[in-house]
């Protein structure tokens, strides 16, 4: 009987080793055939790369801000040996702070009999911290110090959403949030507010428009826009010609004028402080977290309504909706220019584009060149500072983003794509290829820098931005270019029919 088992089972071994071997073999084909012929020109990064180069992303402008000589001096020369900043030691201990409590036990008993103080310093997300008290509360701004009388302990922040580069952070001025002192008076009072005050910064890497904007404007704008104009702004590292490109924000946001905290002699007493901004994400907004849901396009509506931009949409049929459609080219006069910029021109005017060329640097008056872009249904740029305007765009606009070479989809997505579509703009992406790139002039064809980029990335962001960003133009393929400005005119809203 065993024998007959044994005998009817044989067969049965056999045959699913048969279908095992089979399907490793399979596998293997499979295997040679994906190296072969669905391998990419390089490879991709990793995501523990790709996280490395976020938390480096620096935007580059052609021109540096105009700066003071204490700006001059403070400035690190060498970014690489800037030492991390001690607030960025103190962060895991207000995150450990700020979740304690969690979990069961015995302090679910207790619920309700024991509830944990919320601290006075909490990390908001990797990149932002904010401080908030209500009380008795005198702000010495020329020591960088606040006094409050609710206070148990001394406290320390910087009012700078970029905690994850400590360079940007080595910049920013210290606030010490202190208890009133037990052997003497407070400070006494010499200007009082009845609205809460806001401390933050426009150190880190303001003065270039992109780091205006993700670290400073946009924050600004998702923490005070719940006081309705009811705050008073108290701005550290106030420079003058930076608080005057932006002051028709600030006038929507704020009643009041903005105070140089650090460089007058007053000492202000408010009911209630802020300091430091919150912050979602690059240029953007989650309306589900933010106060009143407000959500970028609602930042976009207030940028409106403070620079006078009368055009909310935009049109095939441009600005009057039955004329030509604008395309305003963004140049670049350093790296990263187009080198065949007027045949980019004369093919859009061909195409039937009413054209214009702008380069903005930090002398451009901020609301002339909002009313520029404003007025354009498509905008083109090389990846940089300068497509930061799209904030200005009508709704329905398109912007076209030319990707340097370089495998540099990962930071053109972080920085101007991904933000597109909440601003309702509509995003495309020209991505150039070697023959157009300046770089194939200035490296052998085998050279590492053409033939493996993301070797490159792996070195760090300094050698990525020097390599690709520092170094490169391009001279766009006009027909190519065509090709991409026929679908950007497809996708435009259609033109308006005039009325009968």
């Amino acid at each position: 009987m065993k024998a007959a088992l044994r005998s009817r089972q044989e067969p049965r071994r056999v045959s699913n080793g048969v279908i095992i071997a089979a399907m490793l073999l399979s596998l293997c084909v499979l295997s040679i055939v994906k190296a072969r012929y669905c391998s990419t020109p390089f490879g991709k990064p990793d995501d523990q790369l790709k996280e490395q180069m976020n938390s480096s992303i620096r935007m580059e402008t052609d021109d540096e801000p105009a700066r003071s000589e204490e700006d001059a001096e403070e400035d690190v020369e060498d970014d690489s040996a800037a030492p991390v900043p001690k607030v960025t030691a103190e962060r895991a201990e207000k995150t450990a702070v700020s979740v304690s409590g969690a979990g069961t036990g015995k302090k679910d008993k207790d619920k309700g009999r024991h509830k944990k103080k919320k601290p006075t310093c909490f990390m908001t997300s990797k990149r932002s911290e904010r401080c908030e008290a209500a009380g008795d509360i005198r702000v010495v701004g020329n020591v960088s110090t606040i006094y409050i009388d609710s206070l148990d302990r001394e406290w320390r922040t910087k009012p700078y959403a970029r905690y994850h580069d400590p360079v940007a952070m080595t910049h920013v001025r210290e606030f010490v949030l202190k208890p009133f002192p037990s052997d003497a008076p407070p400070p006494a009072c010499t200007k009082n507010h009845s609205v809460p005050g806001f401390v933050f910064s426009n150190r880190g890497f303001s003065g270039n428009l992109y780091h205006d904007y993700t670290d400073v404007l946009v924050p600004l704008f998702l923490s005070t826009r719940r006081f309705n104009g009811e705050v008073q702004f108290l701005l550290s590292d106030l420079k003058p010609w930076w608080v005057a490109k932006f002051r028709p924000l600030f006038r929507q946001l704020s009643r009041y004028e903005v105070v140089d905290v650090n460089n007058d002699l007053e000492v202000h007493c408010v009911p209630r402080i802020v300091v430091g901004s919150d912050f979602h994400k690059d240029m953007g907004i989650v309306p589900s977290k933010a106060a009143g849901g407000v959500s970028i396009v609602d930042f976009k509506r207030t940028l409106r309504d403070a620079f006078g931009l009368e055009r909310a949409a935009a049109s095939r049929g441009g600005a009057t909706g039955a004329g030509k459609p604008r395309l305003l080219i963004i140049s670049r006069k350093n790296s990263r220019r187009f080198l065949n910029e007027r045949e980019m021109a004369a093919a859009a005017a061909a195409m039937g584009f009413d054209v214009r060329i702008a380069e903005p640097d930090q002398h451009t008056d901020m609301s002339t060149f909002a009313r520029l872009v404003n007025s354009a249904d498509v905008m083109v740029g090389v990846h940089g500072a300068g497509l930061t305007n799209m904030v200005f765009l009508p709704a329905g606009a398109v912007l076209i983003q030319v990707v340097p070479f370089g495998g540099l989809e990962w930071l053109t997505g972080v920085t101007f794509k991904n933000p597109a579509a909440d601003m309702e703009v509509t995003y495309m992406d020209y991505n150039v290829q070697l023959e157009e790139s300046s770089l194939l002039e200035q490296y052998p064809r085998n050279h590492q820098v053409l033939t493996d980029p993301y070797a490159v990335h792996k070195q760090g962001w300094d050698a990525l931005k020097a390599a690709y960003l520092d170094k490169q133009n391009v001279r766009l393929d006009l027909d190519k270019f065509r090709a991409t400005l026929r679908d950007a005119l497809s996708r435009l809203p259609p033109a308006s029919t005039p009325a009968a």
